[in-house]
C-alpha cells in the first residue's frame, strides 16, 4: 500500500517461488526409502520473503514480479496481496508459464532444497513495470544488470543489495559493478570473502567499504558486521540464541529489517542488532515469508527479555541483552501489537472455492 503522497517505503523486484517446507526431519531419506516429516508449510518464497518481512514491520512495500495464472501463482497472489497487503501493481500475471516451486527439507538446524522452474519470459527490467516512487529499493545481484536500479537511485531511492551463491565458482568482481548505484550491500560471510578474495569476514568487510556507503557482512551464529564507509566506523552485533525450527528466509528477514531500521534513522549498531533479532525470531517458525515476525512477536520477546533481566544480576547475560535492546522501548507501537498469521499446512483454498 502506498502512502497518502503515493510513495512507497520500499520497492523490491525479483522472482517469487512457491515454497513447500518439510520440517522436523531427523535426516535426509536414503535412496529408495521414505521419510515422514512432522511439520509442513507452504508459502510464497524467493523475493516474497523480503517483501513480506518488510510489510510486517510496517513499511509500505511494493513488489515487482511475474506470477503465473496457474493455481500456485494464484495462491501466491492472494497471500501477498490479500493477506499481506503488498502493493502488486508493478507486477505482471503470465499465462502459459509454470510457477517455480522449491521444496525445502529442514533437518539438524539446516536445510536442503530442490527447485523446479522454467526461464522467465521477461528480463529483469520486465518484472518492474512502471517503476513506482519509493524511499528505498532492493535488488539481488545477478548475471543481468537491471536498468531499473539506476532509475531508482536517480529518483532518490536508497538502494540495498545482496547477492546469491555463484554456482559457477567464478565470483566475478564485475557482478558488483551495480553497487555504484547502491547505498548498502549485505552479503553473507562466504559470499563476501569470495568476491573480495579475502580470508576473514572482517577483511571482506574492509574490502567492500570502497564500493558502497554501508557494507554489512552476515556471519550466521556469529552475528553480523557493518562499516560506515564515510566515517570508517565498524560495528558488530552478536546473534540472538533461539531454538531454530526452519532457517528458510532468515537472510531475507535480516535484510528487510536492516532496511526498515535505516529508514527509521537508527544508528548503525542498532540497525544490526534489530536485524539480528527479527531474523532470529523468524527461524522459530516454518514457512519462509510467512515466518517473518511482526511487532506482536517483537513486543512479546522484549517483555520476556526484560522480565528475565529483572530476575538476574545486573552483570548477567540477560541484563546485557536487555541493555543492548533498550532502544526497543521507543520503537514498539503503543497499544495492542498483533502477531502475524503463520504458514498454513497446505495450499490454501481460493476465496471463491471456500
Amino acid at each position: 500500500m502506498q502512502g497518502s503522497d503515493g510513495q512507497l517505503d520500499l520497492f523490491v523486484s525479483g522472482v517469487v517461488f512457491l515454497d513447500i517446507i518439510f520440517t522436523g526431519l531427523r535426516e535426509l531419506p536414503a535412496r529408495g526409502t521414505e521419510a515422514w516429516a512432522p511439520g509442513m508449510g507452504s508459502s510464497p518464497g524467493g523475493i516474497a520473503n523480503l517483501a513480506v518481512a518488510a510489510g510486517r514491520l510496517g513499511l509500505r512495500t511494493g513488489l515487482g514480479t511475474a506470477l503465473s495464472t496457474d493455481v500456485y501463482g494464484e495462491f501466491c497472489w492472494q497471500v501477498l496481496s490479500g493477506q499481506e497487503g503488498l502493493d502488486l501493481s508493478p507486477s505482471r500475471r503470465l499465462d502459459d508459464w509454470h510457477s517455480p516451486v522449491t521444496v525445502s527439507l529442514v533437518y539438524d538446524r539446516d536445510r536442503s532444497m530442490v527447485t523446479h522452474g522454467h526461464p522467465l519470459p521477461v528480463n529483469a527490467d520486465g518484472l518492474v513495470g512502471d517503476l513506482p516512487t519509493a524511499r528505498s529499493a532492493f535488488v539481488s545481484l545477478g548475471d543481468e544488470r537491471a536498468p531499473w536500479v539506476r532509475r531508482a537511485a536517480d529518483a532518490g531511492a536508497l538502494v540495498f543489495a545482496d547477492v546469491g551463491w555463484d554456482a559457477s565458482a567464478a565470483w566475478s568482481v564485475a557482478a558488483l559493478d551495480v553497487l555504484d548505484d547502491c547505498h548498502a550491500f549485505l552479503p553473507n560471510a562466504a559470499e563476501a570473502m569470495h568476491y573480495t578474495r579475502t580470508e576473514t569476514p572482517q577483511a571482506a568487510l574492509r574490502g567492500l567499504a570502497d564500493r558502497v556507503p554501508v557494507a554489512v557482512v552476515t556471519c550466521g551464529s556469529n552475528g553480523a558486521l557493518a562499516i560506515d564507509s564515510d566515517t570508517g566506523l565498524v560495528v558488530s552485533a552478536p546473534a540472538i540464541e533461539v531454538d531454530a525450527l526452519d532457517p528458510t528466509g532468515a537472510g531475507d528477514v535480516f535484510t528487510a529489517s536492516f532496511i526498515a531500521a535505516t529508514l527509521w534513522g537508527l544508528p548503525l549498531r542498532q540497525r544490526l542488532a534489530f536485524a539480528n533479532l527479527v531474523a532470529a525470531l523468524s527461524v522459530q517458525h516454518f514457512g519462509g515469508s510467512l515466518s517473518a515476525p511482526g511487532w506482536g512477536d517483537i513486543a512479546d520477546w522484549w517483555r520476556a527479555t526484560r522480565r528475565r533481566a529483572a530476575r538476574h544480576h545486573s552483570a548477567s547475560s540477560e541484563a546485557e541483552l536487555a541493555a543492548q535492546y533498550g532502544f526497543l522501548d521507543d520503537m514498539i507501537p503503543q497499544g495492542e501489537c498483533r502477531s502475524p498469521k503463520r504458514a498454513t499446512a497446505t495450499i490454501a483454498w481460493l476465496p471463491e472455492a471456500a
